[in-house]
């Protein structure tokens, strides 16, 4: 019997009813985890603000003003729109970093990768004539494929090589802006234009993403959402998602209960390069219907700071790419008030400063008091012995 049930036999009826129902009232560790990172992330946003708002007031500047300006600004129908369009390809790059993350793995070639990707998929998919039902997932396909081919170079470098990604990433970065520049230049540039606005050939209607609000909202909004959720399907729920996690953990302790380290590194790679041949088809088949100067820089950079602000979860990258979309979106609004567009990048700087200082502190307050208390209940046994 053991010392908790041998306490409700021994006490009486009132009191062991109390105990028991306390412990079916009380939450999960899981629940209370959750919820524990949840304050954490929204204090830490609002002490990134309160950080922000001393630097405004010490370069002059009303910070209660400038706040209110965003946010009067943000709230209308039109801003909201333009911060969804935003956030899209923000979703989507933080699904590509993450799962990098959950394998231990810091991709930091989600930039180039979504680059090659994009013009590779653009050159593509304006060749072939299809129906709009094939023609706009064969142009998706082709952007994945050549995304998950350029990170399959760094995954093959880090399983044979031993070389480390963080290295082999960022260089393949560079070498990719310098292929495409070749490529672009001398055999895939839409010679018919003599404006300065060079691009590829364009891509035929059948294969172009119709919008959720005109001119507003593109349909890759429910892409991003779909990415999302696959993730959170595959690497959360799925068994295959457990080993991955796992692997990434404690390579150690998962290659001796069978789970091949390497081989998760790869599929790792393949996935997120895959997923970051997504990040700037919005442009590709939304907006400019081609590869050219409209294609968004930094994006697989930002989608870096997006996953850490929303601490990998797919709920998490969603609010958080939203707040980055929220702040691009009101950058303008900001210029009216006198302060400088550049505040955005040094708001969205300290927010994930914050966000990962702050739950990185509570992350170990919670451990030691974990291990305190697996102490106490091993004494405790202990003495009853």
């Amino acid at each position: 019997m053991s010392n908790d049930r041998a306490d409700e036999v021994a006490a009486p009826d009132g009191a062991a009813a109390t105990r028991s129902g306390a412990r079916r009232g009380a939450l999960s560790p899981n629940v209370q985890q959750s919820l524990v990172t949840l304050a954490s992330s929204i204090g830490a946003v609002l002490l990134a603000f309160a950080i922000c708002g001393v630097l405004l007031a010490i370069t002059g500047k009303d910070p209660i003003n400038a706040y209110t300006k965003m946010i009067e600004t943000g709230f209308t129908k039109l801003k909201f729109y333009e911060m969804i369009d935003r956030a899209t390809p923000l979703v989507i790059s933080a699904v590509a970093v993450a799962i990098g993350f959950k394998m231990n793995l810091f991709n930091i070639g989600v930039e180039g990768q979504y680059k090659i990707a994009t013009l590779f998929a653009a050159v593509i998919g304006a060749e072939v004539n299809l129906p709009k039902v094939i023609h706009l997932p064969f142009v998706l396909l082709v952007a994945v494929a050549t995304g998950a081919g350029w990170a399959w170079i760094a995954a093959f470098l880090k399983v044979k090589r031993g070389v480390n990604e963080v290295i082999s990433t960022i260089m393949l970065n560079y070498v990719a802006l310098a292929l495409m520049d070749y490529l672009f230049n001398e055999f895939w540039r839409d010679k018919s234009k003599t404006d300065l606005n060079v691009k590829t050939k364009p891509l035929p209607t059948s294969a172009w993403m119709p919008d959720i609000v005109a001119g507003r909202v593109s349909g890759f909004a429910i892409v991003a959402l779909l990415v999302a959720f696959v993730y959170w399907i595959v690497v959360f729920k799925s068994r295959f998602g457990y080993r991955l996690r796992a692997s990434g953990e404690n390579a150690v302790a998962a290659r001796t209960s069978g789970i091949s380290s390497r081989r998760m590194i790869v599929i790792a790679m393949l996935m997120s390069g895959g997923i970051a041949g997504l990040v700037g088809m919005q442009s590709v088949t939304g907006e400019i219907h081609a590869y050219g100067l409209g294609i968004p820089d930094n994006l697989g950079f930002n989608g870096i700071a997006v996953a850490l602000l929303g601490r990998n979860h797919p709920l998490g990258i969603i609010a958080a790419a939203m707040l980055f979309g929220f702040l691009d979106s009101t950058g303008a609004a900001l210029q009216l008030e006198k302060v400088p567009s550049s505040v955005i990048a040094v708001i969205q700087a300290i927010l994930v400063l914050t966000v990962v200082i702050v739950n990185q502190v509570v992350k170990k307050r919670m451990d030691r008091r974990t291990a305190q208390r697996s102490l106490e209940a091993v004494q405790t046994v202990g003495a009853a012995a």
